[in-house]
């Protein structure tokens, strides 16, 4: 008789492989939750894990917390306690068992408070507030310190109390502040803007001691890490305890775990500072013992050095040879003088030669001479001028009409002045003139 069911067709599971699927499967569907309900059955074993259960009024998980996460937790939880978990759903494979695996878990009233501290710090990032750029260094000395904290509070008596043993010679002041509640805020934000007005701080501290995060939420609030971030004077925050953080410590230009380390960093510790500047005076003595041990030994040498060079011996032959030098330069300068002087009288003999009252004779001479002989080739000239001109004289004498009259002939002109060739035109009455060689006739033509 065979079964109805194919064995060779079925898919076994074991129990270790079902439970790794569940675990895979809710891992998968849920990978993360955030929830919340009362602690109960609290174990803390050697190992540093916590085992707990997690119920409400109708149902109950069992839940896990691993030493590493479980050593982050700000707060010692405790049976009864409600709380939030953020958790990974899964499956403890080895029982079966469905259980949280907490990666992070905070008293139930705190959740939403810590959810607006995270999307606060976020925004604020991404404006640049908390850039490590524009923080600025604290002074090393600060003369004079505003301490922005309640006047009545722990926190104000420890600052007081450190500054006073490390360093006296600071200025504290006191500027107290409401430093929780719904007032605490905008009295924060009024003393930063009028502290940083006054100009009369190095530095200003703002401090107060623990609590829980609702306590701390003034330090969280938005227009305090505006007015932090706006202060022209340094800002050292010091909130809660070495765990808590604030809004305030990321925009502040230094954060301090607590308001007794923030004393610690605002001021220097005398004694040291006193050993430091006893240190620094035997450097000092030290130093200036050895220059002057080394100036001494210099100043030896130099003595020894001047000594082996005879000084005074060097003077004297330098003085010889500076009279023998003098003596040839005296020497030069004679002969010099004398070859100039000898130019000189040359120069001047030959100036008195050339003077213009040396030549005039000579010139007057000359002048006269050549005024002789200009007259006699004047005279030269005029006489055979002269001569040309008689020849000329007779020649032109020999063709003149003038002549032609003294032998008797005469030239008769009509009556406007010219010379008469022919008796043609000549009509009896007219006016003529006869021209004779030593005068003129009048003459009418026709008379007898």
């Amino acid at each position: 008789m065979h079964s109805s069911d194919d064995t060779g067709t079925r898919n076994v599971l074991t129990p270790s492989s079902l439970n790794r699927l569940v675990r895979d499967l809710l891992g998968d569907v849920f990978p993360q939750v955030w929830i919340e309900g009362e602690l109960s059955n609290l174990a803390r074993p050697a190992s540093g894990h916590l085992y707990f259960t997690l119920k409400d009024s109708g149902a109950q998980v069992r839940c896990a917390m691993f030493k590493m996460k479980a050593s982050t937790l700000r707060f010692r939880p405790t049976d009864g306690m409600q709380v939030v978990l953020r958790a990974k759903v899964g499956l403890y494979e080895a029982r079966g068992e469905f259980q949280l695996v907490a990666e992070s878990m905070e008293p139930a009233g705190e959740g939403a408070l810590q959810r607006a501290f995270e999307q606060l710090k976020i925004r604020l990032d991404a404006e640049g507030l908390f850039d490590p750029q524009r923080k600025r260094p604290l002074p090393r000395h600060a003369r004079r310190i505003g301490i922005i904290t309640s006047a009545t509070g722990a926190a104000v008596r420890d600052v007081v109390s450190v500054i006073a043993r490390r360093w006296p010679l600071a200025d504290l002041e006191v500027l107290p502040v409401p430093v929780q509640g719904r007032e605490a805020p905008p009295a924060i934000v009024r003393m930063l803007h009028k502290a940083a007005a006054s100009e009369r701080y190095d530095v200003l501290l703002l401090t107060r001691g623990g609590g829980s995060l609702e306590d701390l939420w003034a330090f969280n609030d938005e227009s305090v890490a505006r007015a932090i971030h706006a202060s022209t004077v340094p800002v050292v925050s010091a909130v809660g305890h070495e765990i808590d953080f604030s809004i305030a410590d990321f925009v502040a230009d230094l954060r301090a775990p607590t308001p007794s380390a923030a004393a610690e960093l605002l001021v220097p510790d005398a004694v040291a500072v006193s050993r430091h500047l006893e240190q620094l005076q035997q450097r000092l003595l030290i130093l200036q013992q050895r220059r002057a041990q080394a100036r001494s030994q210099r100043l030896d040498h130099l003595l020894a050095r001047l000594q082996s060079q005879r000084p005074q011996a060097r003077l004297m032959r330098d003085r010889e040879r500076l009279l023998h030098v003098q003596r040839r330069l005296q020497a030069v300068l004679r002969e010099v003088s004398q070859q100039r002087h000898a130019r000189l009288d040359r120069l001047q003999a030959r100036l008195q030669a050339q003077h213009p009252r040396a030549r005039l004779p000579l010139l007057a001479r000359r002048l006269a001479e050549q005024d002789q002989r200009l007259r006699r080739a004047i005279g030269h000239i005029l006489e055979r001028r002269q001569a040309g001109v008689r020849h000329l004289g007779h020649a032109l004498h020999a063709v003149s009409p003038l002549a032609t009259l003294e032998r008797g002939y005469a030239i008769v002109f009509d009556g406007d002045g010219k010379a008469l060739r022919s008796v043609r035109g000549i009509e009896t009455g007219h006016q003529l003139r006869i021209r004779l060689a030593d005068g003129e006739l009048p003459v009418r033509a026709g008379e007898e």
